[in-house]
């Protein structure tokens, strides 16, 4: 068995059309599911991804109104990255970021790949990086109708940053217990991957031993989740993690994916999450993310969950 790779990373709002309007209309992703936290109906939780929502491209934010400001520290995932096709996107987006006059550093070099650094409104912390000297798993598609022009357009997710007091701990569980294997290093970061490798597949962790926790809020990360086959590997997936003696939620019906849930040594939420039945379980393709789409068992209760939530046009 081997992770396939990044499946989605779940962040936190505290304004769904705020958060709608900038990842749709500044950074052109396609929102293809509009939902509602399944654990806390009450609440949405939005899908960003590439034209089909294929998984490793899943950017989803729950939007929690009262979330106050994020604190960085230890025990969080700390940078969430975006794949672009090349350098030149890279400086397309410098432009554009820009133009927004958002929070922008300059291109930098990572483990022999231009990044790009910034934050979004509330402070969430992503870096673009190019796929011109990348290799490994195999990027999304952009979205055709989005606002920027699909040959720059955003292709997935790139690797995920971790930051933790003991770096021991968390390499333990992704070597020792989730199969990553650790390909190298730069500045204060080391690098593990998974699967066929490459930016789609990357875990990056940093040690920080004096820093305090995080305080998450708004603009922090919940979870990252990783790829797996389907139902019957998660099932052997969750073999490992019980005897690895980590509590878990056990399998858990997502509608669009089956999952299990488990903390790591540093305090860090991991999910895994099998590649299928997709978005497009519930709607069709061409119009995914336009309606409240919501999973059977919590379809009775339409009326009161929409009477619930901040209306979102997704129409446009």
């Amino acid at each position: 068995m081997e992770l396939k790779g990044i499946h989605h990373v779940s962040a936190i709002t505290a304004s769904a059309p705020k958060n709608y309007d900038f990842y749709t209309n500044v950074l052109g992703m396609r929102l293809v599911k509009k939902t509602v936290n399944q654990d806390s109906p009450s609440m949405y939780h939005l899908f960003y991804a590439d034209e089909q929502g294929n998984p490793g491209t899943d950017l989803t934010f729950f939007e929690i109104h009262r979330a106050g400001n994020t604190y960085p520290g230890t025990r969080s995932i700390s940078t969430t990255s975006l794949r672009v096709k090349n350098d030149e996107a890279l400086l397309y987006w410098q432009k554009r970021l820009n133009a927004y006059n958002l929070d922008v550093d300059a291109i930098q070099e990572r483990m022999g790949r231009n990044t790009l650094s910034f934050r979004d409104p509330e402070g969430q912390r992503l870096m673009l990086i190019s796929d011109q000297n990348n290799s490994g798993v195999r990027a999304g598609t952009p979205w055709e109708r989005s606002p920027v022009p699909q040959n720059v357009g955003i292709t997935g997710l790139g690797p995920v940053h971790l930051t933790v007091q003991e770096a021991s701990k968390t390499d333990d569980v992704l070597t020792q217990v989730l199969g990553f294997r650790k390909v190298g290093t730069y500045d204060q970061w080391t690098v593990y991957e998974t699967g066929e490798g490459g930016s789609g597949a990357e875990v990056h962790v940093e040690e920080k031993p004096d820093e305090k926790p995080e305080k998450p809020g708004r603009g922090s990360v919940h979870h990252v989740a990783f790829r797996v086959e389907n139902e019957e590997e998660l099932r052997k997936w969750k073999e490992v993690i019980d005897a690895a003696g980590y509590p878990n939620s056990g399998l858990v019906d997502r509608f669009y994916f089956k999952s299990l849930y488990f903390r790591e040594a540093n305090h860090i939420l991991f999910e895994l999450a099998t590649d299928g039945p997709g978005f497009d379980a519930d709607e069709d393709s061409g119009h995914l993310g336009e309606s409240l789409a919501l999973p059977p068992f919590l379809e009775h209760e339409r009326e009161k969950i929409e009477s619930t939530l901040t209306p979102l046009d997704t129409t446009k």
